[in-house]
């Protein structure tokens, strides 16, 4: 039974995309009528400035996407992912054809703070365990809620939980009113992306590309990881779905702070 459980939930692990020019400015209404495959630049610096204007305007471009059901292609700490309305069916449909994957591989949703996952999620371990684990290159695997679109992962009672360390997803997340589905901006199977020219086979079938520059080394495998896909929806006990990139603080998080054990063979 726990064999074929795991199997179930490898799926989550996948779910932890005429090229288009940038658009020349930020500041000219790009969140109303965007053209297919629009692109915009992050204004150098955006992170680390406090809410710089050339910032705002694309989350503002990115939730005009969104909200019309479009796709957007994201950075995230890892790699770039794509992401649509997790409440939007036909938006969860879209996306699901972008990667080439059928409905039974699941998606993960992505917040942008801690206190909104309770509402999507049945949490059984403590919120400070929450907190030492997120935002970060984690992915939680929970009971999902009554709350979370039932057209979103509907053979699976789980979902996948992201609040990425990177600011411009997570003020993007902030900024709409539900959960966004997250998926890598890849086609199933192949290598994540670092750069926003290594998928620009999907740019077509996006609505909106934010280029926030290259993600890591996109000389190193190891940057190409993903976050790391732990399951925590049995209580006391965790599995881990993908190693990814956090592999060894995340184990020491849950095993020496919190008395976790792994579920067994």
């Amino acid at each position: 039974m726990l064999r074929a459980r795991r199997v179930a939930l490898a799926g989550l692990a996948r779910a932890g995309e005429g090229a288009p020019g940038p658009a020349p400015g930020l500041g000219l209404g790009l969140g109303l009528g965007l053209a297919r495959s629009a692109r915009l630049l992050l204004p150098p610096g955006g992170a680390a400035q406090p809410d710089p204007q050339g910032w705002r305007e694309a989350v503002a471009a990115a939730v005009g996407a969104l909200q019309a059901g479009g796709l957007v292609a994201v950075p995230t700490d890892t790699v770039y992912g794509v992401a649509c309305l997790a409440q939007d069916s036909g938006a969860v449909r879209s996306i699901y054809s972008l990667k080439g994957r059928n409905g039974r591989k699941p998606l993960a949703i992505c917040l942008g703070d801690v206190d909104r996952l309770y509402r999507y999620c049945q949490v059984n371990v403590p919120d400070e365990l929450l907190r030492d684990l997120l935002p970060g290159p984690v992915t939680l695997v929970l009971k999902r809620s009554e709350e979370l679109n039932k057209d979103l992962n509907p053979f699976t009672s789980l979902v996948g939980v992201r609040i990425p360390n990177h600011p411009f997803i997570r003020e993007l997340a902030r900024a709409c009113s539900g959960p966004l589905a997250l998926t890598s901006a890849n086609v199933s199977c192949q290598a994540s992306t670092l750069t926003v020219s290594e998928f620009q086979d999907l740019w077509p079938q996006l609505s909106l590309i934010i280029d926030g520059g290259p993600i890591g080394d996109v000389q190193s495998p190891e940057c190409r990881l993903g976050s790391t896909v732990v399951d925590l929806s049995v209580s006391g006990k965790f599995t881990i779905i993908r190693p990814g990139c956090a592999l060894t603080p995340t184990v020491e998080i849950l095993r020496q702070k919190y008395g976790l054990i792994p579920e067994s063979s």
